[in-house]
C-alpha cells in the first residue's frame, strides 16, 4: 500500500496552494484503503504483473474521497477519522470545488492508463454512486423505508465502488468473463457488509475508535437498517420513538432511541444480514485459486463486519 499512497501524494499535486492544503489535510487523515487493497489483491490473486495496478488503486481512493469530501458537506458533518472534517476546518465551497479536482484527476489518471474498459468500469461506477447518494438524501426522514430500499441505497452509494474495484482488478489480471463476474460479485457483497456494519456500529461502537460522533445517522435523519428493524418488530412505543426521531432529526432522542435498539435486539439482526452478505462474497471466491491474496480476500470479509471502527 505503500506504493499506492507514493502515487496519491504525486497524483495530489496542484498549483493552487488551497487545493495543496486541502489534499495535504485528507492526506494526514489517514483511512482504511480497503477499496485500493481489494484492487490490489484481486490482480495479485490472478498473477497480475503489469505496472497499472497502483495507478488505478490510486484512482479508486480519488472517486471515494471525493465522495466523503461532498458527503461530509450535505450532511453537515463536523468530524471524520478522529478530527474536523475538511468543510468544518477549510468551509463547504473549498471542500467542494477540491472534491471536484479528485474527481477530475481521477479521470485523467485512468484516461492515462489508456484501457476502455477501464474507463467504462470507473465511469458507470462514478455516475451510480451519485444516483446513490440522491436516493439517500430523497429518503432522509423517511421512516417508511423499507428493508429492500434500504439496501439499494447501501449497493449503489458503498457497494458499488467496492465492485468496481474488484472488477478492476479482474480486468488488469485478465479474467474471464465468469471469474470477473464473481470477483465484482464479491466486491458487492463485500460493499454491502462493510456498510451495514458501519450503520450498526453508529449505534455501539465508541467515538475514539470511530473517528466520529455517535448519532450521526440519526441527527440526520437516515433510516438505517437497525432503526428500520426496530420500526418492523419493536412494540408501539419503540417504533414511535424511532419515528418521530428520523422524522424530526437531531440527538435529542437518541438515548431512547438506543434503548429502543438493544432492547430489540437491532444490532445483532442487522449484523445477520451483515455476516450473510460477508458469506456470500466469500462464496463468490470459490473458483479463484488458492494462494495468499485469496486468504486475504476471505479475511477481508470478516473484517468487514467484525470490525470496531
Amino acid at each position: 500500500m505503500q506504493a499506492v499512497d507514493a502515487v496519491i501524494r504525486q497524483r495530489l499535486h496542484s498549483d493552487v496552494l488551497l487545493v495543496r492544503q486541502i489534499a495535504e489535510y485528507i492526506i494526514a487523515g489517514g483511512g482504511k484503503r480497503l477499496r485500493p487493497a481489494l484492487l490490489l489483491l484481486t490482480a495479485g490473486a490472478l498473477g497480475y504483473r503489469g505496472v497499472h495496478h497502483h495507478e488505478l488503486a490510486a484512482v479508486v481512493e480519488f472517486i471515494h474521497t471525493a465522495t466523503l469530501l461532498h458527503d461530509d458537506v450535505v450532511d453537515e458533518s463536523a468530524l471524520r477519522r478522529g478530527r474536523e472534517t475538511a468543510n468544518a476546518h477549510f468551509g463547504n465551497a473549498a471542500s467542494v470545488l477540491v472534491g471536484d479536482f479528485l474527481y477530475s484527476r481521477a479521470f485523467q489518471m485512468m484516461v492515462g492508463v489508456g484501457q476502455m474498459r477501464v474507463m467504462q468500469v470507473l465511469a458507470d461506477a462514478t455516475n451510480i454512486i451519485a444516483e446513490g447518494e440522491v436516493m439517500q438524501l430523497m429518503n432522509c426522514h423517511n421512516a417508511d423505508l423499507s428493508v429492500e430500499d434500504y439496501l439499494q441505497v447501501v449497493r449503489y452509494k458503498t457497494a458499488k465502488l467496492f465492485e468496481a474495484s474488484a472488477r478492476l482488478g479482474a480486468i488488469l489480471g485478465g479474467a474471464g468473463a465468469a471469474l470477473e463476474e464473481n470477483l465484482a460479485a464479491y466486491g458487492m457483497h463485500l460493499g454491502t457488509a462493510f456498510q451495514i456494519a458501519d450503520d450498526v456500529l453508529d449505534y455501539s461502537g465508541r467515538e475514539e475508535e470511530l473517528g466520529k460522533s455517535l448519532g450521526d445517522d440519526l441527527a440526520e435523519g437516515k433510516p438505517t437498517l437497525p432503526l428500520i428493524h426496530v420500526m418492523q418488530n419493536g412494540n408501539p412505543e419503540q417504533a414511535a420513538v424511532v419515528r418521530s426521531a428520523l422524522e424530526h432529526g437531531g440527538r435529542e432522542a437518541f438515548p431512547e432511541v438506543i434503548r429502543a435498539v438493544r432492547e430489540t435486539g437491532a444490532l445483532d439482526a442487522a449484523l445477520e444480514v451483515a455476516r450473510g452478505e460477508a458469506a456470500r462474497a466469500n462464496d463468490a471466491l470459490a473458483t479463484l485459486p488458492h494462494s495468499q491474496y485469496r486468504e486475504a480476500l476471505l479475511q477481508l470479509a470478516t473484517f468487514a463486519v467484525a470490525r470496531r471502527y
